[in-house]
């Protein structure tokens, strides 16, 4: 699959999950400023391959984000959502070593660009199985698309692996109300496998505002990846940030 099928596929996926479903919307907008504590590589996966360190070339950050997440109720329980969250980060650096990367070698002591690119649509579905005046719990699922890439530059030579996929999440979400206007939640979708995992989860305190429009600050991290016969890649993110939710 190319990327333009993979944008086409989530636009087609986008349309049918907002056909679908009944009731208000809610679009959540986060930003904020990201930071890696691990980005470890090694493509092959194989002895044609070096496993490297990538934050020795693009730093730890910090970055900044964005993240725009679309829901939408249907009835009192079901809520079907839509999010995109893009990661980008690049740098220069120099290897120790020289290193073997996607079929070019990388010379040691010599300036490298690198970038590292990690962008994901998802679509979910969260079900409402418990609600009271002091908790609201929700379980579901969602389908990850990935588009992500890892590209070195140095002199004439370049290298890179593009990398397009789907994964399946479980989610769960708890929100304890405080008060009327203040609330704490966990957001949590990840899935594992031998082949690899991939974990998002976020802690928040919100304030209501107004009935459709609340505020939100908290922390968010972001870890996996993959170990199979092609590739090995996993890294470990860690997000501060800030939202807006606004219900039309």
């Amino acid at each position: 699959m190319n990327r333009q099928s993979a944008r086409a596929t989530v636009a087609a996926l986008l349309m049918v999950s907002s056909a679908a479903a009944m009731g208000d919307w809610t679009l959540d907008i986060e930003t904020g400023a990201l930071g890696f504590t691990r980005n470890d590589v090694q493509i092959p996966n194989d002895s044609q391959g070096d496993r490297f360190d990538l934050l020795d070339l693009t730093g730890k950050g910090p970055d900044p984000y964005l993240r725009l997440k679309l829901e939408r109720d249907w009835g009192e329980r079901h809520t079907v959502t839509g999010l995109y969250a893009p990661v980008r980060t690049s740098g220069t650096g120099t290897f120790d070593t020289d290193v073997n990367f996607a079929g070019e070698t990388f010379i040691a002591g010599s300036a490298v660009r690198a970038s590292y690119e990690f962008n994901t649509y998802r679509i979910g579905y969260r079900y409402t199985w418990r609600e009271t005046d002091r908790w609201r719990l929700r379980i579901g699922g969602s389908l990850l698309i990935r588009d992500a890439n890892i590209r070195l530059r140095q002199d004439d030579r370049s290298a890179d692996d593009p990398d397009l996929g789907f994964v399946p999440l479980l989610a769960f979400e708890a929100t304890r109300f405080l008060t009327p206007r203040w609330s704490a939640e966990l957001d949590v979708e990840g899935l594992g496998a031998p082949q690899g995992r991939a974990i998002d989860a976020s802690v928040s305190l919100n304030y209501q505002l107004k009935e459709d429009l609340s505020l939100r600050a908290g922390y968010r991290t972001l870890e996996g990846g993959a170990d199979n016969s092609s590739v090995y890649t996993f890294a470990w993110l860690h997000y501060g940030l800030v939202g807006v939710r606004y219900g039309f």
